[in-house]
């Protein structure tokens, strides 16, 4: 490998190391049922977007739950000498993109057939942390 892609894959590297985020591939559901879950938690803080994908009726919020849990894993990981408590973590970004499509048939009238299409969605999630300001007494 030459040392331009060398060093292009070793800033890629720097640079996953500083995102936390998590994936859910080929989730069998509509990714636009899964929009309108995820567009309610886009921007807001980690611990009121548990709080809304919990009690939320959808069966998209499940799996959305899940799935910012597991980020908040991945941002542990990372930061294992950071409590929690002192970052506010927010979700920066939520991104739900078509996964693969199953076609089946579904008999109809007098012979014919009509196409059924199964929908599948992939969803990443990324977090972002902001350190809350110190509060001084004027």
């Amino acid at each position: 490998m030459g040392s331009r892609k060398h060093e292009i894959a070793q800033s890629n590297k720097d640079e996953m190391k500083v995102q936390y985020f998590a994936m859910l591939r080929n989730n069998p559901t509509s990714p636009r049922k899964m929009r309108l879950v995820a567009d309610m938690i886009r921007g807001v803080e980690v611990n009121k977007a548990l709080n809304m994908l919990h009690f939320h009726p959808k069966e998209a919020s499940i799996k959305l739950e899940k799935l910012l849990m597991s980020a908040i894993a991945n941002w542990q990981a990372k930061n294992e000498d950071v409590r929690i408590e002192d970052i506010n973590l927010y979700v920066k970004e939520v991104y739900v993109d078509s996964g693969r499509v199953l076609k089946r048939l579904r008999p109809a009238p007098q012979g014919r057939a009509h196409r059924i299409k199964k929908r599948s969605n992939h969803v990443t999630i990324y977090l972002d942390s902001t350190k809350q300001e110190e509060k001084t007494d004027a």
